[in-house]
């Protein structure tokens, strides 16, 4: 009986195993199969993803929106009608990551760009065909048939050391999309506009960073024109520039500019005070559409109207026009240093004349001019406000005049103290001239650090804060909290 009762004892506890074995091992199997379903899954998914765009699967989250296109660049790129070849010059594991990402998109934006690396150490004379400098690592070189142009890195990655003497700092800009879409604008197109600078009356040269932005817009520069060898201005000249002449020009020379603006020309003259001559021959340019000179150096004593401790570096009240609007809606300043005043009276020439920027009512001019020996205002002396800079359009032929009243508006010093507002408001002005153009300027992306400023009693009591306040007030809620659970035991 006992071995009958631990027969059947035996039996049952096999059976229960055998039960048990068999459920563990289908859920086992249902968990392997279930696993494997799931990693399959993935694996899809990851390989559908890599096929997917990178604008799709990668965000811009970068302060600077160093990855993301401009309107500007789209519509560049999506009207491309020819293929655009777009070489990265890169050596194996030293590829600049922000630079990959930036050709992904274009590359994504149209089926006309091609991206081809090279790796220097593998072709080390391809860069040679296309430019004679030293090329550096993630460089690039833009080509479309016969033309392209080379992209240096330290065009892409821009340092300002304008105002590092008098600030101490350093600016850091990526200037990727504007180098970029500019190249492809050049290689592309078969009429760029023709800027010509008049000399022959002590002009300045353009400042290099003019000179840079031209090239950049795709403007092409005639440099060192006269007009004492020329019957006529050329008709393939888009807009004549006359830099800080320091001398004036002949009689004949003005009627040629005349002719010139009332046949339709486009003129830009940037002309402030002057201290050892008078240019009444070029100012007629202007005094034929009602605007009148002001003696001497502008000086303005109401705070908000000049920068720094100098009230001769005037930041003028911006006004509203095509020229002007795109600084307003940036909110940015245009500074004028040593500035001439510009009074704008009555036109009756047709013509339409407009004030872009303007002293406040507290501005004079000093007659001392560059001999002033103080800020304050003196007997003959002539208030204010004044005109800084005009622009001119002859409804007839559609001429245009753009005045600037100040030598020294270009000044890399002065641009890069402006933020670079004071280039580009005379970018915005040979656009607003030309018209309808393809030039294209798209601004650089600041790589400066915004650092939070605070007053010293702020930091004290944040200071406080963080190592008193919220540790103890931490503390005070464990206390708090024990006692109450000992209460309730």
């Amino acid at each position: 009986m006992k071995n009958s009762l631990q027969n059947k004892w035996q039996g049952a506890m096999a059976r229960n195993r055998q039960a048990l074995n068999t459920r563990t091992a289908k859920v086992g199997g249902y968990s392997f199969v279930l696993s494997l379903v799931v990693l399959a899954i993935l694996i899809a998914v990851n390989v559908l993803a890599s096929k997917l765009p990178t604008s799709w699967t990668q965000f811009d989250i970068s302060a600077a929106q160093l990855y993301s296109l401009t309107s500007d660049t789209k519509v560049v790129v999506t009207n491309l009608q020819q293929d655009v070849t777009i070489y990265w010059i890169s050596q194996a594991g030293k590829e600049d990551t922000v630079i990959q990402k930036l050709l992904d998109r274009y590359a994504e934006l149209s089926d006309h760009i091609t991206v081809v690396k090279k790796d220097p150490d593998v072709y080390p004379t391809f860069a040679q065909q296309y430019t004679e400098e030293t090329v550096t690592n993630n460089s690039l070189v833009v080509e479309s048939g016969d033309k392209s142009r080379y992209i240096g890195y330290d065009n892409i990655y821009q340092v300002d050391t304008g105002s590092y003497y008098t600030t101490g700092s350093v600016s850091q800009s990526f200037d990727g999309e504007g180098q970029i879409t500019s190249a492809i604008d050049y290689v592309v197109s078969t009429d760029l506009p023709q800027i010509y600078l008049l000399s022959g009356h002590g002009e300045a040269e353009p400042s290099q960073t003019l000179s840079d932005e031209l090239q950049r817009s795709n403007y092409e520069t005639v440099s060192d024109f006269s007009l004492l060898n020329v019957d006529a201005i050329p008709e393939d000249c888009d807009v004549l520039l006359i830099n800080a002449p320091t001398s004036d020009i002949s009689d004949e020379e003005l009627t040629m500019l005349q002719d010139y603006i009332t046949n339709g020309g486009k003129v830009v003259v940037l002309s402030g005070p002057q201290e050892d001559a008078d240019l009444p021959n070029l100012q007629t340019l202007l005094t034929n559409y009602g605007v009148t000179f002001t003696d001497g150096v502008v000086v303005d004593t109401n705070r908000d109207y000049y920068a720094f401790t100098a009230p001769y570096v005037l930041m003028p009240e911006i006004q509203s026009s095509d020229i002007t609007d795109p600084l307003k809606d940036g909110d940015y300043h245009v500074i004028v240093p040593i500035a001439q005043g510009l009074t704008v009276g009555e036109t009756t020439n047709g013509a339409t004349v407009t004030s872009l920027l303007q002293t406040s009512t507290d501005s004079f001019s000093k007659a001392a001019g560059y001999a002033m020996t103080t800020y304050d205002k003196e007997e003959g002396d002539v208030d204010g406000p004044f005109t800084l800079a005009v622009s001119v359009e002859d409804s007839a032929a559609g001429g245009r005049l753009l005045w600037v009243a100040s030598d020294y508006l270009l000044d890399d010093m002065y641009n890069s103290y402006s933020s670079g507002a004071n280039l580009d408001f005379l970018m915005n002005g040979l656009t607003w001239m030309i018209g309808d153009t393809d030039a294209v300027s798209i601004r650089s992306k600041s790589l400066n650090y915004n650092y939070l400023t605070i007053s010293s009693s702020s930091a004290a009591w944040l200071k406080i804060c963080m190592i008193g306040i919220i540790p103890v007030g931490f503390l005070l809620l464990g206390v708090d909290e024990v006692l109450r659970r000992r209460k309730k035991v």
